[in-house]
């Protein structure tokens, strides 16, 4: 059975999520390529060659395909199965790339697509949360080639190895000329990135006001060298850009250890967070059902006790 693995990457780095999809991939078959496509982007080809498990790289590179726009990926892994048919498996992340794209592979092949899987069974046998998260449905698909979306968060990242798999050249598809990246705006940041972060802090409605988060949250995260997150009450409110969302709508979270700020705990919420190792709660109301999935819960008033905890922190 041979696998690909779609590599996410900004051109110049290979992101950490594919680590973890390459895992995945280990379980659904022995031969395992990973396609990178993009623009001018060599050093991630290297960089992919490099992860233990990976039998091949194939690269392509074009400028339409610079920026990951959907209808051209989707272009490019349709044309790579269809001049290949030993293709048994297709994986990519469960993030908002590979939500982007994948759906649309799936149409184009004709194949259903098993989506956030976190859990494989066997070479047709996937398991998967639904219900956000309430429920684990196991699925069986019996399609030519199975399509995978990876919860990125429950599978570990893949090593790197010290002898490098080959890399394999191959054109590009021409443009489709659907669509056209404008631009990319990105906030530089010291800190980890969220979905990857060993600890995350993240705040909820119960902070009042982006001055508040900024005021409360910002300190503590330096203090733990942490990852800062928020409920999706908190970004529809205004107090923080949407992309620091964890949650069913946001970004899925598994850290070593997540702080929960003024967070009540909606299911949406919990959805995103839950397989976190351990789970710190700090709300005002004792019946807040966060603290039903918090390892420790604090009850007191967050404008009080954050304070004192960050002091409290070397």
């Amino acid at each position: 059975m041979t696998v690909l693995v779609i590599a996410e990457h900004d051109n110049h780095v290979l992101k950490p999520s594919t680590f973890n999809t390459i895992t995945a991939a280990q379980s659904c078959g022995q031969d395992i390529h990973i396609l990178v496509a993009g623009w001018q982007c060599d050093a991630v080809a290297q960089k992919a060659a490099q992860i233990a498990g990976i039998n091949k790289v194939l690269h392509t590179e074009a400028q339409h395909l610079s920026a990951p726009l959907a209808e051209n990926i989707t272009a490019q892994i349709v044309a790579i199965i269809h001049s290949n048919p030993s293709y048994t498996h297709l994986l990519a992340p469960a993030n908002t790339s590979g939500k982007n794209f994948m759906p649309r592979v799936a149409a184009k092949l004709d194949m259903a697509q098993i989506s956030d899987v976190i859990r494989i069974e066997d070479s047709h046998t996937f398991v998967r949360p639904i219900y956000a998260g309430n429920a684990i449905a196991t699925v069986q698909t019996n399609d030519a080639i199975k399509i995978l979306t990876v919860r990125t968060t429950a599978f570990p990242a893949a090593s790197l190895s010290t002898q490098h798999a080959p890399i394999e050249k191959i054109a590009a598809v021409n443009d489709t000329g659907l669509s056209l990246s404008m631009g990319c705006e990105t906030v530089p940041s010291s800190r980890p990135e969220l979905t990857s972060a060993r600890v995350v802090v993240s705040g909820g409605r119960g902070l009042g006001s982006s001055e508040n988060y900024s005021n409360l949250i910002e300190p503590l995260a330096d203090k733990l060298s942490a990852a800062m997150g928020a409920s999706r009450a908190a970004v529809d409110a205004g107090f923080v850009a949407n992309e620091y969302q964890v949650g069913q709508t946001g970004k899925i979270v598994a850290p070593e250890l997540y702080i929960a700020v003024g967070i009540s705990g909606a299911i949406q919420h919990l959805a995103g967070m839950k397989e976190s190792k351990v789970i710190v709660a700090i709300n005002k109301d004792p019946d807040a059902p966060i603290f039903g999935v918090a390892d420790y819960g604090l009850v007191g008033d967050l404008f009080e006790l954050i304070p004192a905890l960050t002091k409290a922190l070397p």
